[in-house]
This record gives structure tokens, sequence and C-alpha cells, in this order.
């Protein structure tokens, strides 16, 4: 069920569902959720610290990933009147990145979830960047007790 009718693109409210804070966020809205999927935005700023030469580099395309996944879990969360818990990346797997996107694009990163036990989070993760795939891992994540 999409819970999301519109994309929420309230900056504050996206950044309270995720641990991380400035200057490390990597996504800034919500234009999908279900159970088992999310769909994020995040527009690429100059002054990000995974941009070089007009560039966004690798480690944010997969930390972006990685906060859709924690975007997930915060936005499930707010929906159970619970504050957002902290997680931890457990192993990436098939990353595989066929373009750098530059500042001023926006990202459209796509999680679904493939398994879920416990603590633990299995998806697949998925980056579009005007329409075309740039870059897609296996990603999991576990929850900090």
């Amino acid at each position: 069920m999409n819970l999301i009718e519109t994309p929420l693109k309230d900056k504050a409210f996206i950044r309270n569902l995720i641990p991380q804070k400035k200057p490390f966020v990597m996504v800034d809205s919500l234009h999908y959720f279900s159970d088992d999927k999310i769909v994020s935005g995040f527009t690429i700023e100059s002054e990000n610290l995974f941009t070089k030469n007009n560039q966004f580099q690798e480690p944010g395309l997969i930390e972006n990933m990685a906060q859709t996944i924690a975007l997930h879990k915060g936005y499930t969360f707010h929906l159970n009147k619970l504050s957002a818990p902290v997680g931890y990346i457990g192993a990436i797997k098939k990353v595989e990145i066929f373009k750098l996107p530059t500042i001023n694009q926006e990202l459209t990163t796509t999680i679904n979830i493939l398994h879920e036990i416990m603590d633990v989070t299995l998806v697949s993760a998925t980056i579009e960047c005007e329409g075309t795939l740039i870059a897609q891992a296996e990603i999991k994540t576990a929850l900090a007790k």
C-alpha cells in the first residue's frame, strides 16, 4: 500500500526520520513508501561532502542507498509514533556504479526489501538520475540495540 500520495519534501521532517545529521544527510524527499519498498529523492549540492569536480562520488551513492534504507525504517517508526532507530551497514554486495551524477541533479533511489529477519534487513537498491540507472547494489543492514 502506498502511504505517500504526494512527495514529502520537507527537509526538516525527512532529517528527523534518519539518524544522520548535517552535513552527512544524503536524502531530502520521500516519494513512495510501502511495507516492502521506498523511493527517496536527493538533489546534489556543490557543498556536499562527496562532491568532487562537480560530480557526486561513489561513496555518496552508497551512502544515499543506506540512508534510503534508514528513511524506510524511520518512516515506519514514525507511523508507529516511535523515534527513528539507529542502524548500521552489515554488508554491501554486487555494487555496480555506471555513471557519476553532477551537482544540481536529482537522484531517485528505490529500495526493495528482499528479506527482513528480526533487526536485519536485506535489500536491493537502485539509483536513477534523469531516468537512467546509474547504480545498484544489495545491502544488508542491522538495527542497533
